[in-house]
């Protein structure tokens, strides 16, 4: 299904180039700091990771912009268990489709809605790691919003972003959790106007 939803994402872009008066394909990267918050309030540290992806941009009007975006991001959270830490690492495909208000200067504001599809899911404890994508579910629905500066004579851009997570990622466990995460990264626009 994730090589099914890339392609399409991809035929999207290539059928929308030949149509869309003022349109982008860009990549992008970035820092995550992302924690799983648990419905008990149990405490976990945030973990680093990273994201790496393909932007489309399409200008509505002089304002508005659509951005749709599929991104690989690791994601995961940091606990300690009885004086023991541990390490859960999970690796997403991330597909935000965002309504952005583009403002004369160069910045942007957005938000809207992203899917999540799971790759992977891994434990670390006492340097012994555990596969655990069998736990958690394959698809998550979440918000992504922000606020970026493109640079138009560069191409070059800077975002800055808070992914909250909105349906519960734990696949047999009573209680519920939540993937939440802040982004940093720069973008590229080829042939930006």
């Amino acid at each position: 299904m994730k090589f099914y939803l890339i392609s399409f994402f991809i035929a999207f872009l290539a059928t929308s180039s030949l149509q869309a008066q003022h349109m982008n394909i860009g990549v992008k990267g970035g820092l995550n700091m992302y924690n799983v918050v648990n419905e008990n309030g149990s405490n976990r540290e945030p973990l680093l990771g990273f994201n790496l992806g393909l932007i489309g941009h399409f200008h509505l009007s002089d304002q508005f912009a659509l951005q749709p975006e599929v991104v690989f991001s690791t994601q995961g959270a940091k606990f300690s268990n009885n004086g023991v830490e541990s390490q859960l690492y999970l690796n997403y495909i991330n597909v935000p489709v965002l309504l952005q208000y583009m403002f004369d200067n160069g910045f942007r504001l957005f938000a809207g809605p992203q899917l999540g599809f799971l790759i992977s899911a891994k434990s670390n404890s006492n340097n012994t790691q555990m596969d655990m994508t069998s736990d958690f579910k394959g698809l998550e629905f979440g918000a992504s919003l922000g606020v970026s500066y493109i640079n138009p004579d560069s191409n070059l851009g800077i975002d800055a972003r808070y992914n909250l997570g909105l349906t519960d990622i734990n696949e047999n466990n009573a209680e519920a959790s939540y993937n939440r995460g802040f982004q940093l990264g720069l973008f590229y626009l080829f042939n930006h106007k």
